[in-house]
C-alpha cells in the first residue's frame, strides 16, 4: 500500500492489484495543484468546491459523495455521515472508511467535533487514521488528539494544515506535534506499509505534500 499527500484532504491510495483512491480533490484557487492523480474511486466528504474538484483527477472512476456502503475493485468503501458546523445551520461531513484486503484507512474529511459512540462504534479497527489538524472548518490539535485517543490507530497521518502556497487560514504543524508530545517529525514523501508491518503503538507520520 503506497499513501501519497497532495495538500488539505486530498491524498491517493494505490495498492497492486487493487482500486485506487484519490479523496476530497481540491480546485487550483485554493492556491496549490497536484498533477492530475488517476483514480479508480474519488470520495467527498462535504458538498464544497474546495473537497469536490472530481475534474482535477483522471479516470474513469466513481464518485462516492452519499453515506453507504460499496466495493470497488477489491476496496470496500464504507462511507459514515457526521454533523459539522454550527447547530443553526448544521451541514454533512462523510468519513469514509477503507478496507484493502484487512488495511483499514479512515478519512476524517472536514471532522470538527469528537464523533459520536456510535460513530466510533460503526468505524470498527482503525489502522491508518488521516485527520484534520488546522481548524478552520475542521478539527483543531487539541480535538484530533482525542480523536485519535479514541480510534486508536497505529498510524496517523495529520492532513488540512498551513503549507507553503496554500491561500487558506489553517493552523500549523507544529502545534500539533506538541499537542502529540513530539518536538518534530521528519517528512517522508510517502507512506509505503501493509498490515504486516504496522507499529504496536500510535506512530505520527508527516508526509511532504505532492504538488506542482
Amino acid at each position: 500500500m503506497e499513501i501519497v499527500w497532495y495538500g488539505l484532504n486530498t491524498f491517493r491510495f494505490s495498492e497492486r492489484g487493487m482500486a485506487s483512491v484519490v479523496t476530497d480533490p481540491y480546485p487550483p484557487e485554493v492556491g496549490l495543484t497536484y498533477p492530475r492523480p488517476r483514480a479508480d474511486i474519488v470520495t467527498v466528504s462535504r458538498n464544497t468546491p474546495e473537497c469536490s474538484y472530481t475534474r482535477g483527477v483522471r479516470g474513469p472512476f466513481r464518485v462516492f459523495d452519499t453515506p453507504g456502503e460499496y466495493e470497488v475493485g477489491g476496496v470496500f468503501v464504507t462511507a459514515i455521515p457526521t454533523i459539522v458546523g454550527p447547530k443553526k445551520s448544521p451541514e454533512r461531513n462523510i468519513i469514509f472508511h477503507f478496507d484493502y484486503d484487512g488495511l483499514t484507512i479512515c478519512h476524517l474529511g472536514h471532522l470538527d467535533r469528537v464523533p459520536t459512540q456510535a460513530h466510533i462504534e460503526a468505524l470498527g479497527a482503525v489502522d491508518i487514521l488521516l485527520v484534520p489538524i488546522g481548524g478552520d472548518g475542521g478539527l483543531k490539535p487539541a480535538k484530533a488528539a482525542e480523536v485519535i485517543s479514541l480510534l486508536e490507530p497505529s498510524i496517523v497521518i495529520p492532513m488540512r494544515y498551513k503549507i507553503p502556497g496554500l491561500k487558506m487560514s489553517l493552523g500549523s504543524l507544529s502545534r500539533f506535534l506538541q499537542q502529540m508530545g513530539l518536538e518534530k517529525a521528519k517528512p517522508q514523501e510517502a507512506l509505503k506499509i501493509s498490515r504486516h508491518r504496522l507499529p504496536s503503538e500510535t506512530e505520527v507520520v508527516v508526509l511532504t505534500p505532492r504538488v506542482e
